[in-house]
């Protein structure tokens, strides 16, 4: 997808994937202590405003202006603060390296070579014991219209996170089906794969 894309995309009205944090993520983050949370690819900013209402100290990033934008508009609208930057998730995370309690990548599809150096970016960016809490469509979610990208080579298996983040604690690593109710994009029965994994102490 061009940033192009994104930018048309998050400039409609309303909110592209809904205003509601994403529930595999709120579930599991509700379940920890409040501390640094990452969330890269946060779009219109759903997952980090919320975040931020529950004490979290956010930083997000993508590359849509628009959605920066947006995010920060709700963030103030709701009374909260989240940093937010842009820059991709293929540029290096190295000065983030042991600075957060909890990254969490919602629907961040990628392609295999770029996915692959994301994570270990990702899985650095973890302090000892920090949670990371993964969402994205699986394989199987091609035979389906309710919502991702139609290129196989940007759809994951348990498999590819499996070996991409072999260097953390896996405690949940699953394919599921899922009733999906994120704006008009992401809206009905789906095929996902959901990850709980932790960096070492």
């Amino acid at each position: 997808m061009t940033l192009t894309f994104w930018d048309e995309r998050f400039a409609e009205e309303g909110f592209a994937y809904g205003e509601e944090p994403n529930r595999y993520l709120s579930e599991q983050l509700d379940r920890l202590t409040p501390g640094a949370l990452l969330l890269p690819a946060e779009g219109e900013g759903r997952n980090a405003v919320w975040a931020a209402t529950r004490g979290w100290e956010v930083f997000a990033f993508d590359t849509s202006t628009v959605g920066r934008d947006k995010a920060l508009a709700t963030a103030r609208r709701k009374g909260v603060e989240i940093t937010y930057e842009l820059r991709s998730v293929a540029e290096s995370m190295l000065e983030f390296e042991a600075r957060f309690d909890a990254v969490g990548l919602v629907f961040m599809h990628l392609p295999a070579e770029v996915r692959r150096m994301a994570h270990k970016e990702v899985e650095r960016c973890l302090r000892p014991g920090g949670a990371l809490v993964l969402e994205a469509f699986s394989i199987e979610q091609l035979e389906r219209g309710t919502g991702g990208p139609r290129d196989p080579g940007l759809l994951y298996t348990t498999a590819d996170l499996e070996q991409d983040f072999a260097g953390l604690e896996i405690h949940t690593l699953e394919k599921c089906d899922v009733e999906l109710d994120e704006g008009r994009f992401h809206r009905g029965v789906a095929s996902v794969v959901r990850m709980l994994a932790s960096a070492q102490r």
